[in-house]
């Protein structure tokens, strides 16, 4: 299985970092729950940017 090094949730369409007066939140907006920029799910969808990346990299 080839690995794909820019698999993330930071990565995703669906990542929406938030800044609280706590810290920052991290939330999945197709899963509706919090999650981690390092974190890996089966519905990644990638940002256009990082099509890009991966696209030159080919």
């Amino acid at each position: 299985m080839n690995k794909n090094k820019y698999h993330c949730c930071a990565t995703c369409i669906n990542f929406k970092p938030e800044k609280t007066n706590q810290g920052m939140r991290y939330h999945c907006v197709r899963l509706g729950y919090e999650t981690k920029p390092d974190y890996q799910f089966n519905c990644w969808e990638p940002k256009p940017h990082v099509v890009e990346l991966m696209n030159k990299e080919k």
